[in-house]
This record gives structure tokens, sequence and C-alpha cells, in this order.
């Protein structure tokens, strides 16, 4: 029990209402104590944030930081002095400099020189707005000035200290003026730091195992436990909004959704470590079978950047721990437990007999998909949907009702949807695809019941939102490949 309660407690630690609430509490007084500084710092170290999390954390200091602004001047001084001090602890807990103190001679110290950067700064906030051109500069700036730890707080401090020079009594003007600040030290903490290893502090709990309670009830707890750990995960009607439109039956051959699934997404979660790492091996595949597949280094260097970017989240290190604990053939050693993430998922196979061999891959059937004698076979993922129907190259047309009537009704907030589409003009009848989960979420479950579970999984998973009974299947190619894995929804209440 109290590693499930440790589980739950972290996910809601971790959670985006937590700490919008934290950030108000801190900044109602408009001040940072010493004692409130160690209280910050001691909320990081327990949220323990993956890296994807730590510009949402910083940027929304930043935002709700706006909220407090007045026309009082010196109030919005100290507001600012409370945002740095909220960066501070966020920076010296999850990140480290990139430049080493004694990296540079002696000679070279004289490069960091603290009028120019005060200087900079005050022309990039002259017009209180930055153009791509001046992100630009703020990024080749700072990698120029090649910032030593020591200099690194104060060259971010002093984009706070310079910023009040700027503060007026219009508050449009002073969140315009935040926006800069924020932008400035983002480019530093791209530029001069850089996430620290990320190391999930829970273990599976025993009563979880196979041994304890059977595959099929240890594998539907243990996908509660990754789903609870996705911080990464979308927040429907806010990071993203779909249309579901109208139920058909899947042999129905109406169109029964005119607009597009998908109304809008926050393009800035493609900026995210695994979101960005994914989307790079989207365009790495051919959708026909029979033409054999080909691997540039450089697309091979995209595949382990994207296992390396996942294997710092807690899905996927709660799948590592998992699968150690339930399986003796699994390397308890992290990079061994890439490779064999590498061989299952990215390794090349013949699917069409007939063509020129190794034309497929677990990872491109399962995330990118395939067109195989006229049908779409895979294409199971949100994120790939989304970008090929904003090409035009997928059509959407209609959600496809559960067989079961007692089910609660299918709406936009739903994170598991049962669709019908069309890509590249070709159909895909039926098929099942969560929505707004992260890369690392979908591949850590696939990962996890295709190496300790069965080939039918049932899985009750309670989203937050709605409860759902899921069939996860996962077939193999030979031995040691993944042939598909996808999910299908058998219930659905509200």
């Amino acid at each position: 029990g109290s590693s499930n309660l440790l589980l739950l407690s972290l996910s809601k630690v971790m959670s985006s209402q937590v700490f919008e609430r934290f950030y108000r509490e801190i900044y109602a007084d408009l001040s940072v104590s010493r004692e409130e500084s160690a209280e910050i710092k001691q909320q990081f170290v327990e949220a323990n944030p993956p890296p994807d999390k730590l510009v949402w954390l910083r940027s929304t200091s930043f935002r709700i930081g706006s909220e407090f602004l007045t026309d009082d001047e010196d109030m919005n001084v100290s507001l600012l002095r409370s945002i740095n001090a909220v960066v501070h602890a966020l920076e010296t807990t999850c990140m480290s400099p990139v430049f080493k103190e004694d990296e540079k001679e002696e000679e070279e110290e004289d490069t960091f020189d603290k009028e120019t950067v005060e200087n900079f700064y005050r022309e990039i906030f002259t017009d209180l707005s930055i153009d791509r051109e001046e992100s630009q500069q703020l990024f080749s700036f700072f990698r120029e000035m090649e910032p030593s730890p020591s200099q690194l707080i104060w060259t971010r401090a002093a984009a706070f200290r310079i910023a009040t020079e700027f503060l007026t009594d219009a508050k449009d003007t002073n969140i315009s003026l935040l926006k800069c600040i924020n932008a400035a030290v983002n480019a530093i903490e791209k530029t001069c730091m850089k996430p620290k290893p990320f190391e999930l502090k829970v273990d599976p709990p025993a009563s979880i195992n196979i041994d304890a309670i059977g595959t099929g009830a240890s594998i539907s707890k243990s996908v509660q436990y990754l789903w609870d750990l996705d911080v990464n995960r979308l927040t429907p009607n806010e990071d993203y909004e779909i249309n579901v439109q109208k139920s058909k039956k899947p042999f129905w051959k109406e169109d029964k959704a005119s607009e597009p699934l998908f109304s809008s997404v926050d393009t800035t979660i493609f900026s995210r470590p695994t979101y960005k790492s994914f989307c790079a091996l989207l365009d790495n595949y051919t959708p026909e079978t029979g033409t054999r597949e080909r691997r540039s280094n450089h697309e091979l260097q995209e595949n382990w950047a994207f296992l390396r970017a996942i294997m710092q989240t807690g899905p996927m290190q709660f799948c590592h721990k998992y699968c150690v604990a339930n399986s003796e053939d699994i390397p308890e050693d992290k990079n061994e437990f890439m490779k064999l993430l590498y061989r299952i998922w990215f390794e090349f196979y013949s699917r069409d007999r007939s063509g020129e061999g190794n034309d497929s891959s677990g990872f491109e059937h399962v995330f990118v998909g395939e067109i195989k004698d006229s049908k779409v076979s895979g294409f199971h993922n949100w994120i790939h949907f989304y970008m090929e129907e904003k090409k035009g190259n997928v059509d959407y047309r209609g959600y496809i009702k559960p067989r079961n009537r007692s089910n609660a009704d299918t709406n936009n907030d739903d994170h598991i949807l049962t669709i019908q589409f069309t890509w590249h003009g070709v159909e895909k009848t039926v098929g099942t695809s969560f929505i707004g989960v992260s890369p690392e979420f979908e591949m850590a479950l696939y990962t996890m019941c295709f190496l300790v579970g069965e080939k039918e999984n049932i899985i009750n998973l309670d989203t937050g939102v709605d409860e759902f009974k899921l069939n996860c299947k996962i077939y193999r190619f030979g031995r040691d490949k993944i042939s598909t894995g996808f999910v299908e929804a058998m219930e659905h209440f509200d």
C-alpha cells in the first residue's frame, strides 16, 4: 500500500494544478523569504519532474506571476524578484551547468563582461517583444559568452534586474515584458544548462507482481501506474481540442465527420524532448509494405536519441523496473535495456513476403502506419494522425460506436477513441488510439505487454475523466520483435 500511496502522491505533486496553486501562494505576499526559498526547492525535489516538464514549470511561473502585476512599480519590482527566486530554485534543483568552472584558460575569463550582458538585455527588452531573429540572437549571445556556473546565476538574475528598468504602470506592457524575460531565461537554460538525469524514485510494489496476483491483474494494475506517472500527457480542451462529430458502424460507407478530428493543438508541446525526438522519426519510413526500408546514419541517431529521451521519464523507467521484477530475461542495466528496446521496436523485418525484404518494423507499424493490400494497417498514434491530418493526408470519417449499449457517450475529452479514417485515400475501417498521451506512455505500455504480458491483456484504466475496459493486444514477429500492438475499447463508463 505505501508504495501505491507514494505513487499517487507523486502524480498529484507533479500535477499542473498543484504547481499553479503553489506559485500563487508564493507570489501572494510578493516576497520570498529564506524559508520559502527552501520550501520551493523542496517542492521541486518531491515532484522530481522529468526533463520534459522543466520548461512548463518555468514558463508557468511567469504565467502565474503575470496575474499579480499591478500599477504599483515597487510591487512589480518585488514580483520580478519573486519569480527570479522560483526560477533560481528550479534551475539549482533540477538542472546543472553545461560549462565547467575550470574549462577555460585564465586569459579567456575576460570574455565574460557584465556590462555587455546588461546592455544586450536592454537592447532586447526595448521594444517589449522578441521575434524569431532576436530569439536566435539570444541563443548565439549566450553560446559565445559561455557563462561559468558562478556567472550563470548572475546572468539570469541580471535579466530580471535590467527588466525592472522597463516596467510601466500599464499591465499589458508589463505582461509583454515578462514574456521577454521568460524568452531570455529560456535561451540561458537551453544553451548553458542541461536537465539533471532523471531517476524514478518509486519501485513497482511487490503486491502487483505477476507472482503475487497473476499476469492479467498485474499488467492491469501496472498500466494504471504508467497512466498516473505520465506527467507529459496533454490536457483535453487546454493543450488540444478535438471534435468527434458523429458516430458510425465500421461498415457504413458514408463520412460522418465533415470537420477534422483535431480542431487545435498547442504546438509548443512538440519542443518537449520526447515529443520532439518522436516527431523526428515519423518521416523515416515508406508507407507501402513490400518496399525495402533503408536507414541512414542520421536516422539511426534519431532512433537512439528517442530511446534516450524516453528513458528519462517516469513511464519508461517504471516499465524497465516492472519488467526486471517480473522476468529473469530483462537486463537490469539501463543501456542493455535500451538495446533490447531497439531490437524489439526498430530492427527491420519482412512483412510482405512478395516484396523486397526488410520492409517493416514494430515502431513503423504501430506508430507510423503502413499500407498493405490497399488497407491501412497499424497507425495507432494520435501525434502522427494530427500531423497527417494537418497536411491533408488523413480524412477523419467519424467515431465507431461501442458494441455495448450501456457505455458512456464518446465526447471531446475522451483519452481513448475508436475511429474510422482514410490515409492517402486508403481506408482504416476501425482503429483505436489513445489521444493526448505522451510517446513514452505508449512505448511503456506496449513494451511491458510484449516483454512480460500475454497476447491479449485486459486492462481496467481510470483516466481521471472516464473509466475504460481495454484489451491490449500484442503480436510478435518471430521471437523478439513486435509485429503490432494496439488497444481495443471493450467498455467505457463516465
